[in-house]
């Protein structure tokens, strides 16, 4: 019997699912202000607790990778990797954006996920559903929104924007919004090869913290 655990900590809300084969046993969405150092793990407790499952019986993990909140991201990878070398499973990596965009139901149109990246950019990639299949139309960036209207414009196509951070930004974004929350058990359908090594799996950020921008800027004025 396969038994995954499913995390997704990218942005402000969080979402844990457990999968057995293809059934969901249970799903949990919050967007709670709350750091996820705090909710993650007894989330996960209380699932598998629900679920009457051990950690043994788990076989693997699919931990969403990014973009989207530096914290975040590190708890939900380090969550995962800390799990999958102990109990020595498999885990896979997803896009962040890619998981948000799968939880439309659209296929009539462009699926724009995004996180607020702050100071008038964002985390945003372009998507189309195709016979329950997401195809890329424009890859994961760190893109400034000006940029991404102009871009979703270009293409003479309609467009949604999908996430909770597209109810706050849309006043600038140029289109409409659908602010749903993450649902990590469709994470299942976009999982790709597993990680061959574990401590290979790092976030994938797509733009510099700004402690990190600040000293790689005062390290050029050397």
């Amino acid at each position: 019997m396969m038994t995954t655990l499913l995390i997704d900590t990218s942005n402000q809300p969080l979402a844990v699912s457990i999968v057995e084969e293809q059934t969901t046993l249970l799903n949990y969405q919050s967007n709670l202000k709350k750091n996820h150092s705090l909710q993650l793990m007894p989330v996960i407790e209380q699932l598998m607790n629900e679920a009457n499952i051990k950690p043994k019986d788990l076989s693997e993990i699919v931990v969403a990778n990014g973009p989207g909140s530096y914290t975040g991201l590190r708890i939900g990878i380090t969550t995962a990797k800390t799990m999958a070398y102990t109990l020595n499973i498999p885990v896979y990596e997803v896009s962040s954006l890619k998981a948000l965009a799968n939880v439309s139901d659209r296929n009539d149109t462009l699926l724009v996920p995004l996180f607020d990246a702050r100071r008038e950019h964002v985390f945003a990639g372009v998507y189309k559903k195709e016979h329950n299949n997401l195809i890329t139309i424009m890859e994961d960036c760190y893109i400034s929104i000006d940029d991404l209207n102009e871009f979703l414009k270009s293409t003479d196509q309609t467009y949604i924007f999908i996430g909770i951070d597209s109810q706050s930004l849309s006043k600038r974004l140029n289109g409409e919004v659908d602010p749903v929350l993450p649902n990590a058990s469709l994470m299942m359908k976009i999982k790709g090869e597993a990680i061959s090594n574990v401590h290979d799996l790092k976030p994938r950020y797509l733009k510099l913290s700004e402690a990190e921008q600040n000293w790689k800027n005062n390290q050029t004025k050397i």
